[in-house]
């Protein structure tokens, strides 16, 4: 019989990586925060939607950015992928996706967390936090703080 709305007043964007269990390293409880994935832990659009939606409806005012080490949108540019589903699916649409891979794991979460903090849809009393999670070592390294 949990409620809706977080009790920790938490939203956390991170990736889809089912290595990854945000509850777990946070050492949170299933209804304390809002988990947010996708590939990468982007700030695409569709994240941002659920951040509005999390914080207007469901009073979160905290949001945690968290990127992590050997992701695999570190694996491919935008034009790499463009090119591959051109090949495999015969189709340029790939091209004018913007697919959000990741060059630089710490710029991207300095990235995404000053992207969410300057859209406009996004309540400027939000507390932003990014940070990169190591894999191996299981360690949180705080990033930026906004």
């Amino acid at each position: 019989d949990l409620e809706a709305p977080p009790l920790k007043q938490l939203a956390v964007l991170t990736c889809m990586d089912a290595r990854l269990e945000p509850l777990a390293f946070l050492g949170l409880e299933l209804g304390d925060a809002h988990i947010i994935r996708n590939a990468g832990g982007r700030a695409s659009d569709d994240a941002i939607r659920s951040i509005v939606i999390s914080n207007t409806y469901l009073g979160t005012n905290e949001v945690l950015v968290i990127h992590h080490s050997g992701c695999g949108m570190e694996t491919f540019t935008q034009e790499e992928m463009g090119k591959v589903l051109r090949e495999k699916l015969n189709t340029a649409d790939g091209e004018f996706i913007n697919w959000l891979s990741i060059a630089d794991r710490i710029e991207s979460v300095k990235s995404d967390a000053i992207h969410i903090r300057h859209h406009p849809l996004v309540s400027k009393e939000i507390k932003i936090t990014g940070y990169l999670f190591h894999t191996k070592t299981g360690k949180l390294q705080e990033v930026i703080k906004l």
